[in-house]
């Protein structure tokens, strides 16, 4: 695998051929989709993914399976911070996201709350909304969790009442 001097990926899976039998080999570009599904991938700079690339690639993750139920994580608006960031669940949403080789590739370490929190640059409100079990008991579909992911990405506007609240607030000039 190599790098261009724009940052692209090139890989070749003739490399290791190349090597042992001494034949040249030629260079073939795969898009990041393609490198997705290729092991051992390499390491991308966290920065070559923006934010909305991975959460974007977070929700097609958990789409691939709709119906399977993910774990939720209980009452996270409620621990104190050290134990909100430590927190995990197997099967959860934070685990599937972990378990995907381009993310992982982009600097996602764990399956933690804290982890999460810090590469997909979200707030704690933001992920209580989508790995916290207050709406859905102790798990939710895969699908419905993708969409509150997604919601992350587009956040729907504001209704009227919304609007008007938050200009007689001064919130809105």
């Amino acid at each position: 695998m190599e790098r261009s001097a724009a940052g692209a990926v090139w890989f070749s899976p003739a490399c290791s051929a190349r090597r042992l039998h001494n034949v040249e080999a030629t260079m073939e570009y795969q898009t990041a989709e393609q490198l997705r599904s290729v092991a051992g991938i390499g390491s991308f700079p966290s920065q070559a993914l923006s934010r909305t690339d991975r959460l974007r690639i977070w929700a097609e993750a958990l789409e691939r399976t709709p119906e399977h139920r993910v774990a939720t994580l209980p009452q996270t608006e409620y621990r104190p911070f050290d134990v909100r960031n430590s927190m995990r669940a197997d099967e959860s949403a934070l685990s599937v996201a972990f378990s995907d080789p381009l993310l992982k590739a982009a600097g996602l370490t764990g399956d933690t709350y804290g982890e999460a929190k810090r590469f997909f640059e979200l707030t704690d409100g933001q992920l209580h909304d989508i790995v916290c079990g207050c709406h859905v008991g102790s798990s939710a579909s895969a699908d419905y969790t993708a969409a509150r992911i997604r919601e992350m990405i587009a956040p729907r506007r504001p209704g009227i009442i919304a609007t008007v609240l938050r200009w007689l607030t001064g919130q809105l000039s």
